[in-house]
């Protein structure tokens, strides 16, 4: 799932400063996963921002509403028919959710309230670790399905570097060597042998090295025509 976690008061006032009456736009799906962008945490904000507007002597109106996806027309497609009340949005979104809202209303300002950091997963409650990095050519079935790209700190492809140490990455105590836990996957598997074979440098053109991204599913786009 996407990951985000919410900007400091003191910047999200900055992105609203100029506006009078703003609707906060939660989303239902990642980040309220997250902690950092449902229904919750949009009530809590939007009461927070009246709170500080009022004490800076520039009281403001937030009004709050979740959708279930941001990214999606069919669920921010209901909002046209109130955002004429708002000279602002602030998206709860991710990146994807603020830029959709942008591109389906283009005469309302649309400001981001959180920052969108990786793709990950809840660990435990309330903490959650980059497993992904989207790098379009996944190698997830060579490496024990752990992988190498998001939790590598130096993305290395054949193995540990010199600085890992009783399975401890040197970048930092607290991560643990992503070859290491590769490593021991496959030696419980009794698929060591595997990593014998040497891997060629990535390919980044299928990443964001190679431009924004696109895919195309003709099958989809067929069977919408026929209906």
């Amino acid at each position: 799932m996407i990951v985000a976690e919410q900007k400091s008061l003191a910047e999200i006032k900055g992105l609203v400063a100029d506006a009078k009456n703003i609707l906060v736009v939660g989303c239902g799906t990642c980040v309220t996963v997250s902690f950092a962008g449902g229904t919750k945490e949009v009530g809590i904000l939007a009461s927070s921002l009246r709170m500080a507007t009022k004490l800076d002597g520039n009281a403001k109106q937030f009004a709050e509403v979740t959708v279930q996806r941001q990214c999606e027309w069919e669920y921010i497609d209901p909002l046209a028919a109130q955002l004429d009340q708002y000279d602002l949005v602030l998206s709860l979104g991710c990146g994807i959710g603020v830029q959709a809202l942008a591109e389906r209303f283009p005469a309302i300002p649309i400001v981001p309230g959180l920052n969108t950091t990786f793709l990950g997963m809840p660990v435990e409650h309330g903490v959650f670790e980059e497993r992904c990095q989207a790098c379009g050519d996944c190698i997830l079935g060579l490496t024990g399905g752990i992988c190498p790209i998001a939790r590598c700190s130096k993305q290395l492809l054949n193995g540990p570097c010199g600085g890992s140490q009783r399975g401890v990455c040197e970048i930092d105590a607290e991560i643990p060597c992503a070859w290491q836990l590769i490593y021991d996957r496959m030696i419980a598997r009794g698929q060591l042998d595997r990593l014998l074979e040497i891997q060629p440098p990535k390919n980044w053109s299928t990443s964001r090295d190679g431009g924004p991204r696109k895919i195309v599913r003709e099958d989809l786009r067929k069977l919408e025509d026929e209906e």
